[in-house]
């Protein structure tokens, strides 16, 4: 067991630190949100061996930081900011977490800041700057090693530790050193009610041996101080989450408890029967699953399924799981589960014409779409009796994913819906031209087109790009296309579809 995790850093002292990030760093230059620190930000942030930065902008102009040190990589900071999305992301219907804009624009006065660290606690020197620390030890990522084999070695602990953030910045915390603006009092207030509710009865429901009894003894030690400290409705909270989210459903040494054996409850079921006030709080405020897209680390070479097995332990957690995003170039599968949802590939091929394959995207259950990267007509689409292959032309995108219970394909342009039982290859699904041809396709620096009428003519690149236009007159017109470099286009002629064009140098 780990005494770290009951720590919180005191909230006085942040609200009076100088040396903040400005809100207007520009993160739009790299494809995944991601960018150097900048080299004009306080020293004290360099000198702590931050060096990338990411954000959440809020609503009023304000943001949340996340910075990260050398050893974190960039899949551990946009798992870190996913999370950190989720929870600040409207959850229709509930009582304080319906609009969530109020907290979100109070973490952003407050300078709420996220700081990613190297290591494990306590294997480096404290920072200088002040925010919500999360160590490289304790952030496994979607498919990877860590997350894949449940090593309780490096355990979750991104959802406790960004909660902490968003409780002590935004929600507000009554009492000693809390912030001066709180988004919601009167939520905080619940949790407070349902924290001094787990103490009674000898701290029957939290923290479990905080009474001082048996093996335990050393938690009333750490009670105290988080008494003292006023750091008790936070990692209360946090205990019910983590449980809430499977993220103990797998450890073996008290398979009925959670939070290193200091909660009564390891799952959803056990909350809502032996701490229902917990069970409520989180109802309140949290949606049931994960609902923004998450992306499963390049590393994997399997399937990652989104559907609880017991002979898979880290389903546990990917249960609650509603969209995700293989990444590089390993042939891995997604399989979803009984939810709506979203699956996209990555550029290994994701396709294996049995049902029973890992390298395939499966979404079970539910109205689900597979996302794609680029315009629908860069793709192939073959529809069969029970699954579809979509085919990417662009080496090292997309790949060739096999597609089991999809029901509609997201491209860059359009979504188009999947219809089973025929076969549908790239000409087909484009439309016929019956009455315009073009030769030779591939071609060499002259295209003849012909047309039966006057018209227009245009040649345009995979991302949508016009690249000529010119008219055509009845009959054989020649295009002067020494212009284009050597790859694949799309040649559209007015009022057709357009029609796959390669060019050779």
């Amino acid at each position: 067991m780990k005494l770290s995790i009951f720590i919180t850093l005191c909230i006085l002292g942040y609200s009076v630190f100088s040396q903040s990030l400005p809100d207007n760093i520009d993160i739009s230059t790299s494809s995944n949100g991601i960018v150097n620190m900048p080299s004009n930000v306080p020293s004290a942030f360099i000198n702590d061996g931050f060096v990338k930065y990411t954000k959440i902008q809020c609503p009023n102009g304000e943001a949340i930081h996340i910075i990260a040190q050398s050893e974190i990589s960039d899949a551990q900071i946009i798992r870190s900011r996913s999370i950190l999305k989720f929870y600040l992301t409207d959850f229709e219907g509930s009582i304080y977490g319906a609009d969530k804009e109020a907290v979100m624009n109070t973490m952003g006065v407050n300078d709420a800041l996220l700081l990613l660290m190297n290591g494990e606690d306590g294997e480096y020197p404290e920072p200088s700057v002040w925010g919500q620390p999360l160590y490289n030890d304790e952030l496994p990522v979607e498919g990877d090693e860590w997350f894949m084999t449940n090593d309780f070695d490096h355990r979750d602990a991104a959802f406790e530790e960004i909660l902490h953030l968003i409780h002590d910045m935004g929600i507000g915390v009554d009492g000693s050193n809390s912030i001066s603006n709180p988004a919601l009092p009167e939520y905080q207030a619940e949790i407070r009610a349902a924290q001094i509710n787990a103490g009674l009865n000898n701290f029957a429901i939290w923290p479990i041996g905080a009474d001082g009894s048996g093996s335990e003894s050393w938690v009333q030690e750490v009670y105290n101080e988080l008494a003292q400290e006023n750091s008790l409705s936070q990692e209360y909270l946090a205990s019910v989450i983590d449980s809430y989210y499977g993220l103990w459903g797998a450890w073996t040494e008290e398979p009925t408890l959670g939070m290193w054996g200091l909660y009564t409850a390891n799952n959803r079921a056990e909350i809502a029967s032996e701490d229902p006030m917990g069970f409520t709080l989180v109802e309140n405020y949290f949606a049931p699953y994960i609902n923004i897209d998450m992306v499963i680390d390049a590393s994997l070479n399997d399937v990652f399924s989104m559907t609880f097995n017991p002979l898979q332990p880290y389903t546990h957690k990917s249960q609650y799981l509603q969209h995700c995003y293989l990444t590089g170039n390993n042939n891995s599968g997604l399989i979803g589960n009984d939810l709506y949802n979203r699956l996209k590939g990555n550029a290994g091929n994701n396709t294996l014409e049995g049902k029973t394959g890992n390298d395939r995207l499966d979404g079970l259950n539910g109205e689900n779409t597979a996302v794609f990267t680029g315009a629908y007509a860069a793709y192939t689409i073959t529809n069969n009796i029970d699954y579809a292959i979509v085919e990417d032309v662009i080496i090292d995108r997309d790949g060739i994913d096999t597609l089991w219970n999809i029901h509609t394909l997201q491209f860059a342009d359009q979504n188009v819906d999947i219809v089973l039982n025929s076969t549908v290859g790239l000409n087909d699904a484009l439309g016929s031209y019956p009455t315009q041809s073009f030769y030779p396709n591939p071609a060499r620096h002259i295209l003849n087109v012909e047309s039966i009428h006057s018209s227009k003519v245009s040649i345009f690149n995979l991302s949508g790009q016009v690249l000529l236009k010119s008219k055509l007159t009845k009959g054989f017109n020649c295009l002067d296309i020494s212009d284009l470099t050597e790859g694949i286009y799309f040649l559209e002629i007015e009022n057709n579809r357009p029609q796959k064009l390669i060019i050779k140098n």
